[in-house]
């Protein structure tokens, strides 16, 4: 039977079986491999509603923005294809601004400033995003640290913007972001931020901007749970307007990124939704699923089970370190035998110690948290007993 022929039951256990493919409980967060998050249904109704009519999508930008900027608080926002298109767009926007010649010309920078002053310590697996415009990277510092001094020291003619990176993985030797931003400033240059999964803390939407981060690029699709595919720029009005004159549906660089009239509607009711939620009373709500999976492995030797909140893990999560003395797989291991179970569960890790990984609320109903603890508890056994 042809897909669309099962509309009346549709679902997405149906839309997989039909495709021969395995669905999985997301355990690992919003990892986009694994398809992000669960997006929320106001974001699905609102994208619904949206496919009935047509506008201009340049106004549509500019009203959805001035509405974006109202709720986080901020002076100004437009909206982005996903945290990783932000990056794309702040690149173009700092080397072109609002030339419509330059903006025309890019990838191809002869005859204007086209390098980006980034950290060592803040490289990072995504910030090639920033070349995709034609941009150049200057790296100052050493992978432990960075001097103010030495960031002073690249600044040229050349010289386009400044990069600064939060992440739970960068180095704890930068310089911090209200010095980099006197020091951007005092040269006439934009700081360029990818915060991309910097939410929640909601408080986030407005400290790196008060901080002097000129654009900062967030995702749509993770914590907030709008659209996968869309992100949102905020900062100071004048690099917004720039960015959004250098982004899609105008030609350029950035044409590819375009974002469709429903996932801006559906970014729109997710964000609405985001920061209107009660932080204390969903951080409560995650903390006691996550002190559920702990409880239930802490007995487990040769590992040590504890719930992390904190500048490294965005909501509480159940974060399991494995000691010198564990005998068994390592987390890859441990990783993929939960992808291979029955049903399949992601868990993550990969990203900080080698042997740590961790267990994400964020996508979990709450029937699937009990599924996963009992998962996890019994690999964990099996692998602590040499099997």
């Amino acid at each position: 039977m042809k897909l669309n022929r099962m509309a009346e039951r549709l679902t997405g256990a149906a839309i997989t079986k039909y495709l021969g493919i395995t669905p999985l409980i997301n355990a690992g967060g919003p990892n986009t491999r694994h398809s992000g998050s669960r997006p929320r249904p106001e974001a699905i109704r609102a994208m619904e509603a949206m496919s009935e009519v047509f506008v201009q999508i340049d106004e549509l930008l500019i009203a959805a923005g001035e509405r974006i900027a109202e709720l986080t608080g901020n002076e100004a926002a437009t909206i982005t294809s996903g945290a990783s298109g932000g990056l794309v767009v702040q690149a173009a926007a700092a080397m072109a601004k609002d030339d419509p010649d330059r903006i025309s010309q890019l990838p191809i920078t002869d005859g204007m400033p086209h390098e980006l002053i980034i950290q060592r310590g803040h490289r990072f697996i995504y910030d090639h995003l920033y070349l995709a415009a034609g941009a150049r990277f200057v790296e100052v510092g050493s992978t432990d640290g960075c001097t103010l001094d030495e960031v002073e020291a690249a600044i040229t003619a050349r010289t386009a913007g400044i990069i600064h990176l939060e992440s739970p993985f960068k180095s704890v030797g930068a310089v911090p972001l209200p010095d980099l931003a006197d020091l951007a400033h005092s040269r006439g240059l934009p700081v360029l931020a990818d915060c991309a999964s910097m939410l929640p803390p909601r408080a986030n939407l407005t400290i790196f901007t008060d901080q002097g981060a000129d654009l900062v690029s967030f995702s749509g699709g993770k914590a907030v749970r709008g659209p996968q595919s869309t992100g949102f720029l905020i900062g100071k009005p004048e690099w917004v307007e720039y960015a959004r004159l250098n982004n899609a549906p105008n030609p350029g660089v950035t044409r590819a990124q375009k974002v469709s009239k429903e996932e801006i509607a559906g970014l729109l009711a997710a964000l609405e939704v985001f920061v209107d939620i009660d932080e204390e009373i969903e951080t409560r709500h995650y903390r006691e699923q996550m002190n559920l999976v702990v409880d239930q492995i802490a007995e487990i030797p040769g590992m040590a089970a504890e719930v992390k909140h904190n500048y490294d893990h965005y909501i509480p999560q159940a974060v399991v370190t494995f000691g010198d003395d564990w005998r068994g797989p390592s987390t890859a291991e441990i990783v993929e035998r939960l992808k291979a179970g029955t049903p399949r569960v992601f868990a993550a890790d990969g990203q900080g110690p080698s042997n740590t990984m961790w267990i994400d609320p964020l996508n979990l109903q709450d029937r699937e948290v009990e599924i996963v603890v009992e998962q996890f508890r019994n690999i964990l056994i099996e692998a602590a007993s040499g099997r």
